[in-house]
């Protein structure tokens, strides 16, 4: 019932903070939600916006899409390549941003939702994707983020786009001798449960380490945009695929609605620090009972240590 009065009832509020002298950097930003949340960034101010894309081209189109509709300077957007599926263009996109002279905010919305197994640099493509990439970037741009903090007395914001699908499941993979390798076998993987066990697998990640980053100037936080009209599930097939249409056809928020609950993260203050926003808003309460649990705490820790283990083997320290 919440999920229903949230959709049919709540309306985000119409961005009005402003961004001047900041420098944005959203990921999937060629269309859907971070096309639209680049464009209220830029129409609030924004310095520079950064659309990170995996297809230039398409990054290209929303870039002149943008422009036209806020009448900036072009030069204020910059299309940048960034393909989720390739660590060595994480590490490239992570380096080049790093030389920026400040970064204001990272907002990681790309994702990807899938029915179909595949392994993408030995690891399920959507955890690859949704969880090990996400944070791969997230940490190789800490170290701006803070130097930012430090050097202009400003608290930049590192946003995770996650979902209330968090709360369709508790896990069970958890139970296993390492969660990342039971979500690698394609004889176990339950596909129809994969985008929320991502979107799961982000709220535990951010919750044990959110405190980690206390006094560091950096503000983490993830939130929830709700059901809304993207082209996140372009890849989803069969009975799942059939389902969610008619879900986002009955019940979905507007694309532009939906982003204005990325640019209320990427723009909230310390209180949002470590915790869910959920309509625009912090709702701790808008956490899954099994995030909040005992269980759920220890398997947060058993998630950032083996999460650690893999990215350790990808950028060693």
């Amino acid at each position: 019932m919440g999920f229903l009065y949230s959709q049919f009832f709540v309306t985000p509020a119409y961005p009005t903070r402003s961004f001047a002298g900041e420098t944005v950097i959203v990921t999937g930003a060629n269309v859907g939600l971070g096309k639209e949340a680049a464009r209220h960034i830029t129409r609030l101010g924004a310095s520079k916006v950064i659309l990170a894309c995996r297809n230039t081209t398409a990054g290209e189109e929303a870039k002149h899409d943008i422009v036209s509709t806020t009448k900036v300077n072009p030069a204020t957007i910059e299309v940048w390549q960034l393909d989720l599926n390739s660590y060595d263009s994480i590490k490239d996109f992570a380096n080049r941003a790093s030389a920026l002279p400040r970064i204001d905010v990272l907002l990681e919305n790309a994702a990807i939702a899938t029915s179909n197994f595949q392994l993408v640099n030995g690891h399920e493509s959507t955890v690859t994707v949704n969880v090990i990439s996400t944070f791969l970037l997230a940490l190789l741009m800490l170290p701006k983020l803070k130097e930012t903090s430090k050097q202009y007395n400003v608290q930049p914001r590192l946003v995770i786009v996650s979902s209330e699908v968090h709360s369709y499941t508790d896990l069970p993979e958890r139970k296993a001798p390492n969660t990342f390798d039971e979500l690698d076998n394609q004889s176990t993987a339950n596909m129809s449960q994969r985008y929320p066990t991502s979107k799961l697998l982000e709220v535990l990640v951010v919750r044990e380490i959110a405190p980690k980053l206390n006094g560091s100037g950096v503000i983490l936080n993830m939130l929830n945009p709700g059901l809304c009209h993207s082209s996140l599930s372009r890849n989803t097939a069969g009975l799942q695929g059939i389902v969610f249409w008619l879900m986002k056809t009955l019940l979905a928020r507007s694309t532009e609605v939906g982003s204005r609950t990325l640019v209320a993260g990427a723009a909230a203050d310390e209180d949002s620090h470590g915790e869910y926003m959920h309509d625009a808003m912090v709702a701790d309460e808008a956490v899954s009972s099994f995030v909040k649990s005992e269980d759920g705490k220890k398997t947060s820790q058993k998630i950032w240590t083996e999460l650690k283990e893999v990215l350790e083997k990808i950028e060693p320290v």
